[in-house]
């Protein structure tokens, strides 16, 4: 599965990269926006090797050192270095395996430390009045009341919401079988409103915006086609002036929330990280932080001596 970095590098750079994107995309199932992110970290790093006369396969510890200040004083966030890091430690891994470079660069080199950050998440009755916002009467609305409810009783990634083929959802069972990161496959329970909702929208909204034109995704436009990543943004922040919440919304907020208000609720971290696909308990861990900050302010305005 060939994939070209932004911007043509030299035939022998570009070969190289690409050799790299098809082994990551083969071997580890990496989702097509991991594939663009490290095809653009590895084309802005060769182009600057380029211009101190050097190459990907030529790289040394001490010019990636100078590259990494380089992208520092140029404002990248220590969160961008990290990930550009990582990038680079996957190449070069690669590339030392398939005999291509002598030397790992990135050995011995630590990545910025991050603080950690707590996900932004709305509250009960924000999370409602967003999912008041559509006007149903219209398809389109219909169709996104049924994006936000399921968004919300899922935890799903936009991602996965937009990409989400017809086959994959299941009414009669109330799950949905979602492929996410690294192709891994997981059930998701979707719950009695967003059942209802999606049941709504798939009886009338869907077939009158396709107008009998084929189409696997279950969330479409009026163009018959499925509803990018980019336009759902759009719409969700839409949706959130309308619903009058002041702080800055994106469709990840939903999925924080998700994560949020079923800890605050009582459930288990595990069921938590199994609905939300995380390979990882320590990815979920940081939810517990958001819930335990939860508890304290409760207790602090509930205690008779909080």
């Amino acid at each position: 599965m060939s994939r070209a970095p932004e911007r043509a590098l030299p035939t022998a750079e570009q070969a190289l990269v690409e050799r790299f994107l098809d082994a990551q995309w083969m071997e580890r199932g990496l989702s097509a926006n991991t594939l663009a992110a490290y095809a653009r970290d590895l084309a802005g790093f060769s182009r600057w090797l380029s211009a101190q006369g050097a190459g990907l396969a030529s790289a040394d510890r001490q010019l990636l050192q100078v590259y990494l200040a380089h992208r520092h004083s140029q404002g990248s966030r220590p969160r961008s270095v990290a990930r550009l890091l990582s990038c680079l430690r996957r190449f070069y891994a690669f590339a030392l395996r398939e005999g291509l470079v002598r030397d790992n660069p990135t050995e011995r080199i630590e990545a910025p430390r991050l603080g950690r950050s707590l996900p932004a998440a709305l509250g009960e009755a924000e999370v409602e009045a967003l999912l008041a916002a559509p006007a149903v009467d219209a398809p389109l609305g219909l169709r996104d009341r049924a994006m936000l409810e399921m968004l919300y009783a899922t935890g799903l990634r936009v991602s996965e919401l937009v990409g989400l083929p017809m086959t994959a959802v299941n009414l009669r069972q109330g799950v949905l079988r979602v492929v996410g990161k690294g192709s891994k496959t997981r059930l998701v329970p979707l719950g009695e409103e967003a059942q209802d909702w999606l049941q709504r929208y798939l009886d009338t909204a869907r077939a009158e915006l396709l107008d009998a034109r084929p189409c696997e995704a279950v969330f479409v436009t009026r163009r018959g086609g499925p509803l990018t990543r980019q336009a759902f943004w759009y719409l969700i922040k839409r949706y959130a002036v309308r619903a009058g919440i002041g702080q800055s919304l994106s469709p990840h907020t939903l999925r924080h929330s998700f994560a949020t208000h079923l800890l605050n609720h009582g459930a288990d971290l595990r069921v938590v990280q199994m609905l939300l696909g995380h390979s990882d308990l320590s990815t979920t861990q940081i939810y517990t932080h958001v819930a335990n900050a939860r508890l304290k302010a409760l207790h602090a305005a509930h205690h008779p001596r909080g």
